[in-house]
């Protein structure tokens, strides 16, 4: 008897699937490896160093510990100095982390980290497909899971550096297709791995839970979702995240939320109390900045044929999450399809399709709308490519038009040639300081911090500094004629640089704009002369700035 997988290996509409997987798949893993190994900057490089640290901490049993993270509490911004002994837990709290320890543990960097991103994405789409063809017949299954793979909200995350986001379709895929097969225990299970993949997940659960809840389907279970979902964030967020640190209510909420708010610190029940009770507030929030919210909700249903602006369901599943994103103070980021928060709408618009199509199975039978849906899903490519998304096609397109800021493959290569060996210099656990770019690459030790910062408690509870700082200047270089902070962080760079080169700290190397000091070492003469040149070089664009 032929098995399902057979059958469906025979449909040519699934090897439409299989090759739509295979290209994202091997398209996703070569952009995001050349750009962590010629070491391309983008917007949350820091992020990938901290990942990769919690990991490599796990993997040595000490559950999610990072000095990396650390530096962005709230006590650090405070004044204090950050601690090798810090849990992330307080920050955002992810235990379904440790469900891909093992593949950690076979891969154990950061590129191994973006594999998984990109792995686990992939699966995602074959699940939707699954998902959909409990529905449809194979063309139309195949249309929606093509356009999963080619929506901007799935690549350009996918192709950021690694975050707790990218199970997030996995695992609510696979919660609505066990829920469709009646695999309750099923169900159980992928709900509390949506919950485990950080804090705010539960907003996710909470619109399927409503959906289930809204359309009568499952009226019980939606309810119970619903609930399940908002105790577990309000205890999560109240009670046990505080045990780590503050920075939950001193800091995240308030830097997402705080509109809401008129303290300088807050919970989520404060937030949700702020919220409820100025509805004038909300509605702003949520229509302004109009322009760039109706572009981020265009991107969002384009790779669908705009199908889920009229599906009911999608707005019921999608709803709570859009909700939230929508009203994040950090409007720049939230509404970015290029950055993490994007992907949280994935599940619920492309169930929604799923769903709207079950009322219109013949409307793919019209040609003119299979012309529309494969333009859409071709404008979806477009524009996801010509945005570059996460700087992973800077080898090929300008990063800035006007002015003009643009760095060839081969000088890239060059100047990467230049960092790994500095890099070769620095003790495989010496303590270190180094450039968001560059930390992700030394991030697989105890003991490592984000330049400028040199100043940290070690696991003896003394304070000590840095062995080595590196900081790679060139790259600021390159695009502060387009960029105004990366101009300020050049200034910034080249003083700390400098300060740190009269307190104890030894330049012993410096190529390409990148800098190598020691800490309590002798000088390198030759290094000195080239870092003296370089300044003469920097000064036209130094002089033009204020004091910092």
């Amino acid at each position: 008897m032929p098995t399902p997988l057979r059958v469906a290996s025979k449909s040519p509409e699934f090897r439409w699937v299989l090759g739509a997987a295979a290209l994202f798949w091997i398209v996703c893993c070569l952009l995001v490896l050349q750009r962590y190994y010629n070491f391309y900057p983008t917007y949350v490089s820091f992020d990938q160093g901290i990942f990769n640290q919690v990991f490599w901490n796990n993997l040595h049993g000490r559950w999610f510990e990072s000095s990396l993270s650390s530096t962005e509490s709230s006590l650090v911004m405070q004044g204090d100095v950050p601690d090798v002994s810090y849990r992330r837990l307080g920050q955002h709290f992810t235990p379904a982390l440790l469900l891909w320890l093992p593949f950690y543990a076979l891969l154990p960097s950061p590129a191994g980290l973006s594999v998984l991103q990109v792995t686990l994405v992939t699966i995602a789409g074959f699940v939707l497909y699954a998902l959909a063809r409990h529905y449809h017949p194979p063309q139309l299954s195949a249309w929606i899971t093509v356009s999963f793979y080619a929506a901007t909200a799935v690549i350009s995350p996918t192709v950021a550096n690694f975050h707790d986001i990218c199970q997030i379709p996995l695992y609510i895929f696979s919660l609505l297709l066990a829920l469709e097969k009646r695999v309750w225990w099923l169900v159980g299970l992928f709900a509390l791995l949506t919950l485990a993949v950080r804090e705010d997940s539960g907003v996710i659960l909470f619109g399927v839970g409503f959906y289930l809840a809204a359309s009568r389907r499952f009226p019980r279970l939606g309810i119970g979702l619903c609930v399940l979902s908002f105790a577990y964030m309000v205890i999560l967020t109240n009670l046990i995240m505080p045990l780590f640190s503050d920075d939950i209510s001193e800091r995240f909420m308030i830097e997402q939320f705080g509109q809401f708010v008129d303290s300088e610190s807050a919970s989520t029940l404060d937030v949700l109390w702020g919220i409820l009770s100025n509805p004038v507030r909300l509605i702003v929030e949520l229509l302004t900045p109009f322009n760039r919210t109706l572009r981020y909700l265009l991107g969002q249903w384009l790779p669908l044929a705009f199908v889920t602006v009229l599906s009911p369901s999608a707005w019921a599943v999608s709803g709570f999450p859009m909700l939230k994103i929508l009203i994040q103070r950090e409007d720049i980021t939230s509404l970015s399809l290029h950055l993490r928060y994007a992907m949280s709408l994935v599940p619920g618009l492309f169930y929604g399709a799923i769903l709207w199509w079950t009322q219109h199975p013949t409307l793919l039978h019209r040609r003119r709308f299979r012309q529309f849906w494969a333009l859409c899903i071709g404008l979806s490519l477009f524009f996801t490519v010509t945005s570059n998304p996460n700087r992973v096609l800077s080898f090929a397109i300008p990063d800035s038009f006007q002015p003009w800021v643009y760095v060839s493959p081969v000088r890239q290569n060059q100047h990467s040639a230049a960092i790994r060996s500095l890099l070769a210099q620095i003790p495989p656990t010496a303590s270190i300081t180094a450039t968001d770019h560059i930390v992700a690459h030394l991030s697989g030790r105890r003991e490592a911090l984000r330049f400028p910062m040199i100043r940290l408690r070690n696991d003896a509870d003394e304070v000590i500094r840095v062995s080595y700082a590196i900081a790679d200047l060139w790259y600021l270089q390159q695009y502060q004629s387009a960029f105004a902070d990366y101009r300020k962080s050049l200034k910034v760079n080249v003083e700390r640089v400098n300060d740190l080169m009269n307190r104890q700290y030894g330049l012993i190397a410096f190529q390409d704009g990148v800098v190598l000091l020691q800490r309590r070492a002798t000088p390198d003469p030759a290094a000195l002369a080239s870092w003296s040149s370089y300044q003469q070089e920097l000064a036209p664009i130094l002089q033009s700035l204020p004091p910092s």
